[in-house]
């Protein structure tokens, strides 16, 4: 059995503690929170212990695992922690909100030798596993370009239901919170990009981050991509999608939150064959929950001792992009990649 702990018992945590009661021989063994009551129902509902000290929980031996999810501005601290007291770690995206704090974690993670995995649960639909696959199988030819985005809806009572919502410090605004998921399937599906030019803007909500960004990308391969991405719409969320474009095909994943396949020509396949692929997603569109998949996921890296489907590295790349679409909206200049560094 491989005993999990939640740290932060906001929102995302909820996901985490159903995640982990779905898998076999995975327990919620422990949580903590500075703020008691938000851990009752937790005790409650999983027999989990509760815990108001971090360092009293990282003691506790029976702790193999701990899921970060709190404010993304204390990812790093926790996680460093952790990885010192020899626990394994999943963190919720983004891994954190600086390249230093995320090489920190990377590093006490590989010094102490425990695991490391960053939330990125969409990579786990079916849509986007079939999308990589033929990627891979270099069914689409050439690409000349792809397009990430998200037009999605944060109201400003969303924003108002804590105080570090929408902050620098500790959350980021709508690339660094809402699109990060989006970009994340870019970078995988593309590779590492090379340079970057974006515009951001506050336009609607009253926080201190962007809720509207706009972008355009090269990537080391010299294919080109657009992201858009907005907490603006009205009045709910619109979409989210990939679309690629390439020399032998042209596929869009679509939808409120990127599952279904919209559009779908590829040079040799018939329209019985993409018909076939496109209902049987529809069918299924969001297979098993990618929380589920990232808990299963590290209890087979931990036996298995390999590094888990999503590596710190991983959430490192995708940081990367939103770092350097931040630092050119403030420039109003292109920005290399490697000038992060």
């Amino acid at each position: 059995m491989v005993n999990f702990a939640i740290v932060g018992c906001g929102h995302i945590a909820k996901k985490h503690a159903e995640a982990i009661k779905q898998v076999a021989n995975a327990s919620l063994y422990a949580v903590c929170d500075t703020v008691p009551e938000r851990m009752d129902d937790y005790v409650k509902e999983y027999g989990a212990e509760a815990y108001t000290d971090l360092d009293r929980l990282l003691a506790d031996e029976n702790v193999h695992v701990i899921n970060i999810c709190t404010p993304s501005g204390y990812h790093a601290s926790i996680a460093k922690k952790a990885a010192e007291a020899g626990k394994h770690v999943i963190v919720e995206k983004p891994i954190a909100l600086t390249l230093q704090d995320t090489n920190d974690i990377i590093e006490a993670c590989n010094k102490n030798d425990v695991k490391l995995s960053v939330v990125h649960p969409n990579r786990f639909r079916p849509a986007m596993v079939w999308l990589k696959s033929i990627m891979e199988k270099g069914l689409l030819g050439k690409i000349s370009h792809a397009n990430a985005t998200v037009r999605w809806n944060r109201n400003q009572q969303y924003y108002d239901q804590a105080p570090w919502r929408g902050t620098k410090a500790l959350d980021g605004g709508v690339l660094m919170n809402q699109a990060i998921h989006n970009l994340d399937l870019l970078v995988w599906l593309m590779g590492d990009v090379e340079e970057v030019f974006s515009m951001s803007a506050t336009r609607i909500r009253n926080i201190e981050a962007e809720d509207v960004s706009t972008g355009v990308v090269r990537f080391t391969t010299g294919a080109l991509g657009v992201i858009e991405a907005a907490t603006t719409i009205y009045p709910k969320n619109l979409e989210e999608s990939i679309s690629i474009f390439g020399e032998k095909g042209t596929v869009i994943i679509g939808g409120t939150t990127a599952n279904f396949i919209e559009h779908c020509q590829i040079e040799g396949m018939s329209q019985n064959e993409i018909e076939q692929i496109v209902n049987e997603i529809k069918e299924n569109p969001y297979g098993k929950p990618g929380h589920q998949c990232i808990i299963e996921d590290m209890i087979q890296a931990i036996h298995n001792d390999r590094e888990p489907i999503v590596t710190g590295n991983d959430g490192k790349r995708a940081l990367e992009l939103v770092l350097a679409l931040y630092k050119s909206a403030e420039t109003n200049q292109p920005v290399k990649l490697a000038s992060l560094m």
